[in-house]
């Protein structure tokens, strides 16, 4: 029997990968990373910092994602964890060379879609080989039945970048583009948001992969950031979590506009003492649901949390210290692998 099961965002969890912050480091500033998180923030590629987070970012982080594990163990979850890899090591294509960041986020490096596993294209050079930290695991999903797959390895030639553009849309079209974390599963029905870190033939990549089973739904021009999580959760059949400041719900693909929305409130800085950021306080919605009533919830974001309880949904507030100095929330650091439930049509 597929240890990979995965319909959509919220039956009950029984599997899941949580990230790890050995080695962590800022990478290089190369033409994609530059273009796509740093273009408003500095003038040249030369400004950025990079190297070794502080140990103390390090071991904090360490310990918030133990503690988020062992919340998930003792729920019943498996949980399962990438391997360490040298994140200054550098490597490359005839075409660059750079350097790592981390394992933090398996959210967007794998995409799991009923009993498939997908290894997506991922935008940025920096991240190119950081599958490589899942190989084992893939190794023994693929032992129980689950279908592996790779997305077409992208070239990531400097055209892919458009620097500062005046249409917004930082991806070319040369090929597809895509981190996981730009989709989200509802049933039959995800949502991909077209950003800088998904482009449109990515979206179409994966539409003809996937087949007539499902259908992805382009999301354009509400976020034109990187991921999806930080707009949009699906929490339970019907029910969303909205960013008002990015998201209408006249934008919503039709299977979508019926749904019951909470507007998630204004988020506080849960980091307010970094040198500097790579995530806004949007990272604070950045949530995981373990069952349709129960969520993971980071514990500083209270007007969150207590809206969601409002509506019906128990809470678990967790800590995730440096979310956004290092760009992750707890659906960043975890990727579902298996959930109990079987494929519907939540958009009839």
């Amino acid at each position: 029997m597929s240890m990979v099961s995965l319909h959509n965002e919220w039956d009950p969890l029984e599997e899941m990968i949580v990230g790890i912050a050995d080695n962590a480091r800022i990478p290089g500033a190369d033409p994609g990373l530059f273009a796509v998180d740093y273009a408003d923030i500095y003038d040249s590629p030369d400004e950025v910092p990079s190297g070794p987070y502080d140990a103390r970012v390090i071991e904090e982080t360490a310990e918030d994602l133990q503690i988020f594990a062992d919340f998930l163990t003792a729920n019943g979850v498996m949980v399962r964890r990438p391997s360490p890899t040298d994140h200054a090591a550098r490597f490359g294509t005839p075409d660059w060379t750079a350097d790592g960041e981390s394992n933090l986020c398996p959210r967007d490096v794998l995409l799991t879609v009923g009993d498939t596993i997908i290894e997506v294209p991922m935008v940025l050079r920096t991240r190119y080989l950081e599958p490589f930290a899942y190989k084992e695991l893939l190794l023994e999903y693929f032992t129980s039945g689950a279908n592996w797959i790779s997305a077409p390895k992208p070239r990531l030639a400097d055209g892919t970048y458009r620097l500062r553009p005046p249409d917004g849309r930082i991806l070319g079209e040369l090929e597809p583009l895509f981190d996981a974390a730009n989709v989200l599963r509802a049933g039959r029905d995800l949502l991909y948001l077209v950003s800088s870190s998904g482009n449109r033939l990515g979206a179409e990549w994966l539409q003809r992969v996937l087949g007539d089973e499902y259908t992805v739904h382009p999301l354009e021009g509400v976020y034109g950031g990187t991921h999806i999580d930080t707009t949009v959760a699906l929490i339970g059949p019907g029910r969303m979590v909205l960013n008002s400041a990015r998201v209408r719900p006249d934008q919503l693909p039709q299977p979508f506009k019926k749904w019951n929305i909470i507007w998630c409130p204004p988020l506080p800085d849960n980091d307010p003492d970094a040198p500097w950021l790579r995530a806004s306080t949007a990272i604070g919605m950045n949530l995981v649901m373990v069952n349709p009533g129960l969520a993971i919830v980071d514990a500083n974001h209270r007007p969150l949390i207590a809206e969601l309880e409002r509506n019906g949904i128990d809470v678990a507030p967790l800590r995730l210290r440096h979310s956004r100095r290092l760009s992750g929330g707890f659906h960043c650091v975890s990727l579902d692998v298996r959930r109990r439930g079987v494929l519907e049509d939540y958009g009839a």
